[in-house]
């Protein structure tokens, strides 16, 4: 099959699964959609958020349309790494043989990451980033394909162990996760107090999505979009040729390359599902946001005259 003919086939899997999460899922459109597209990107998602706003649920419902192995582990400030990792035991023929743990599955739903120590923190990442772990001295490999979508309390901050600069680098996204409005509360309130069944239905399988994986990175891109996305990143750091004044005014902290890699890669995938064969500027203007979100650290003169993360993407924009 062609590239084409497979953006085309793309398009159609990607308006089933959205069809099918929302039978679940009311309302939150963007996060549904910076989701699945992390997913199609190879990449890991964070998603802030306070606690009720079926962040979980989500997880769920998204692993259950790709009929994947799904995990969902609780981090707690007494998790150890070998509670994620897996342990050795001795056999009953005396031999060391290896427990595979939680994070052995393709969909790993890591909440409340801020609640667990920088030792367990730094076992996950490390699964994130090579996507294998190390146990006893041996490599174990991660099923493929293999995601981790983080949740994060940004409020009750006692007993959390924030995730440095470096860390947050690994997610592709940010994803800020907004209360629902009227219409939408109604509906879910609806929905969950009744006794109504839901049956989702797989509509990708685990070989479908590497294959749409690759496929979002043969996708050719213009060099004009390319110098775009460079240059919109360098704009965030200070010392940069491009920096605007509010930059130099409200960053202390530039985003880095993985930036302008996840900005590109998101871009053809925003493309992709939207049917068009190559990304154009909008598309990186689109992902923009969850990508640089985590990547700039403001100022104190940003916080003390209100410039949230978002007004300062805005602005460079």
């Amino acid at each position: 099959m062609s590239d084409t003919k497979a953006i085309d086939q793309l398009v159609i899997h990607y308006n089933e699964l959205k069809k099918e999460i929302h039978k679940v899922i009311v309302g939150q459109d963007d996060v549904v959609d910076q989701v699945l597209i992390s997913i199609f990107s190879r990449g890991h998602c964070l998603l802030v958020g306070v606690p009720g706003l079926a962040k979980t649920l989500l997880v769920n419902t998204i692993s259950q349309t790709l009929g994947l192995s799904f995990n969902r582990i609780q981090f707690t400030p007494d998790l150890m790494p070998s509670d994620i990792i897996g342990s050795e035991i001795l056999d009953e023929n005396r031999q060391f043989k290896f427990i595979k743990g939680p994070l052995f599955s393709n969909i790993i739903l890591a909440d409340e990451i801020n609640r667990t120590p920088p030792k367990t923190q730094s076992a996950l990442l490390e699964a994130m980033q090579e996507r294998s772990v190390t146990a006893g001295g041996v490599n174990y490999k991660l099923p493929n394909p293999f995601f981790v979508l983080a949740t994060q309390n940004p409020i009750e901050q006692e007993g959390t162990y924030p995730l440095p600069e470096a860390q947050l680098d690994r997610f592709m996204f940010n994803v800020w996760v907004d209360y629902p409005s009227y219409v939408e509360e109604l509906a879910i309130v609806k929905s969950t107090t009744s006794d109504t069944k839901i049956e989702l239905r797989h509509v990708l399988s685990g070989e479908n999505i590497i294959e749409y994986q690759d496929l979002i990175r043969r996708i050719p891109v213009a060099d004009n979009v390319m110098e775009y996305a460079v240059k919109l990143v360098g704009k965030t750091r200070a010392n940069s040729d491009f920096a605007p004044q509010i930059t130099k005014d409200f960053i202390s902290w530039g985003a880095g390359p993985r930036a302008s890699q996840f900005l590109i890669v998101g871009a053809k995938c925003h493309a992709a599902i939207r049917g068009k064969y190559s990304p154009d500027i909008e598309d990186v203007k689109a992902v923009a946001k969850p990508i640089l979100r985590h990547r700039i650290v403001r100022n104190y003169r940003a916080e003390a005259e209100g410039y949230s993360m978002d007004n300062i993407i805005d602005a460079l924009l």
